[in-house]
């Protein structure tokens, strides 16, 4: 039996990159597993029959989480189609990265919507299934960015630096209920996005982390598992980090 076995869990963002790791990796555990993705269609149907081969229920749903009514729509679609909710991971987010002098308010706005507001809707819309199974565990992802900041990121860094704040205080209101809180902040994760970069950038990157790599979404999904199973049933309201001692 795998760590995660009986478990449902709701992954947002998970046609590639960070969020197709845990899709996959909550799947070899044993998981239920139900995603959203937006505008990658393709990939998100592709996501849906490999989950399928684990031997578990899966299944793909095309939602924009930064949405109230949707994301409500979304929880109650993903409790009728499986019966419970016991993981949520709000992994959907985006970057407009420019100079503070330069940023429009319209890339503002649409970093809030998309990486901080989701979290609010998604826990909001979650809360009164796991609040009657006196039981759930949402993870929330972060950066090392809102933790230290980053110069382009006035945007992004506050929008991860409110999801820290955000996860905290739901850790505090839910504990009661047997709910747990956490966020992970990875540090630079080599995906998808990375790979389109001039390597001698992304090598200059790589040398900066004390353990001089880029980390894998593999990791990333892997402190999931650990969050997500009853491995960690006394650990609520802390940030996870996996940057490579990057930052610490």
């Amino acid at each position: 039996m795998g760590l995660l076995s009986g478990k449902t869990a709701l992954i947002t963002g998970a046609s590639k990159g960070i969020g197709r790791a845990i899709a996959i990796r909550f799947a070899q555990e044993g998981a239920n597993v139900a995603f959203t993705f937006l505008s990658s269609v393709e990939k998100g149907q592709a996501l849906e029959s490999e989950l399928a081969g684990f031997g578990i229920k899966a299944k793909g749903y095309r939602s924009d989480a930064s949405d109230f009514k949707a994301a409500e729509d979304l929880v109650n679609a993903v409790v009728a189609e499986f019966g419970t909710l016991d993981i949520l991971i709000n992994n959907a987010g985006i970057t407009r990265d420019n100079l503070l002098m330069r940023m429009t308010e319209e890339s503002w706005d649409e970093i809030m919507n998309v990486n901080l507001k989701s979290c609010f809707n998604t826990v909001k819309a979650a809360t009164r299934t796991m609040m009657k199974a006196k039981s759930g565990s949402i993870i929330n992802m972060t950066s090392v960015v809102g933790l230290k900041g980053n110069a382009g990121q006035a945007n992004y860094a506050a929008s991860k630096a409110g999801i820290i704040g955000f996860t905290k205080s739901v850790a505090l209101e839910l504990g009661s209920r047997n709910i747990r809180c956490n966020a992970i902040a990875p540090g630079f994760i080599e995906t998808e996005m990375t790979d389109v970069l001039d390597e001698k950038t992304v090598q200059g990157w790589r040398d900066a982390i004390p353990m001089k790599r880029g980390g894998k979404p593999e990791e990333i999904a892997d402190a999931c598992v650990f969050l997500g199973s009853d491995m960690s049933t006394y650990i609520s309201g802390q940030v996870l980090h996996v940057n490579g001692a990057m930052y610490t």
